[in-house]
This record gives structure tokens, sequence and C-alpha cells, in this order.
């Protein structure tokens, strides 16, 4: 039977790799909220803009299911450059991902204000930076891998 040895510290990258599980639990009990409060009926998965136009709380669900939906869109760049980078610098990629847990958070309370302005300091533009970084150290560490195998 084979065996995968993992690089010390990778411990540290499996459990924040977890941490967006606990933001997403979170960001969809808020979708909930917000859908209640504004009468959105499923399957609908936004208020339509008369709806929104017309209401706060359809306005403010919408922006809450939007804040949920690019963490989802996003999700694939952190957990992928999360295990990636976590191979070869484990505790940059740990902290790299705890920090875009964080600034998920940070983005959805912004938008859940009803503002679609207040998503994007510090929320946003840290997700942005965070995101860069993860797959800039992730395509480091596959060149270092590639590489590897060329020699």
């Amino acid at each position: 039977m084979a065996s995968i040895v993992l690089p010390k510290g990778f411990t540290y990258v499996i459990a924040s790799a977890f941490s967006p599980v606990w933001v997403l639990i979170w960001q969809s009990t808020k979708v909930a909220q917000a859908r209640s409060a504004a009468g959105i009926k499923y399957p609908q998965l936004h208020a339509e803009k008369a709806e929104a136009e017309a209401a706060r709380n359809a306005h403010v669900f919408n922006c809450v299911q939007r804040a949920h939906q690019n963490t989802l869109e996003s999700l694939p760049i952190a957990v992928i450059g999360t295990l990636v980078t976590g191979l070869r610098f484990p505790i940059l990629a740990a902290s790299l991902v705890g920090t875009w847990t964080l600034a998920r958070v940070l983005y959805t309370r912004g938008y859940a204000t009803g503002d679609p302005d207040e998503r994007t300091y510090p929320g946003g533009a840290l997700t942005a930076v965070v995101q860069f970084a993860l797959a800039l150290a992730g395509t480091w560490t596959v060149g270092e891998f590639v590489w590897a195998e060329l020699q």
C-alpha cells in the first residue's frame, strides 16, 4: 500500500483550509434570514429589480445573497491555492487562507448593510490581495515541483 508523506506543518494547512466551511454556514444563515425578511420565495435566487427598488429588505437580500455567491465563486481559488502552496510553504498557506476567511467575513458584513460599496474595503480589497498571493505562491510551488522533475 502506498503512503503519502505530508510536509511538517501541513496540519495547519488542513485546519485553515477548513475554516471557510464555518463562514459558508454563517453566510447561508444570513441569506435565509434576509430571504425571510424580504418575503422572497424559493426557488427565486434574487429579488427582481422592481422588488429590490420597491423594498429595502429585498435589496438587502440581494446584497447578502451576492456576498454568499461571490464567496462560493472565489472559494476554489482559495482552497486550491492553499493546498498546493501548503505542500511547500505550509505556514504561509495557512496564514493566507486564514486571512482570506477573515476577509470574507468583513466583505459579507459590509455588503449586508445594503450598500454594495461597503463590501470593498476592507473585505473585498483584502480578499483580492490574498487571492493574488495564493495564486502567486501556488504557481511558484508548482514551478518548483516541475523544475525538480526536470532535473
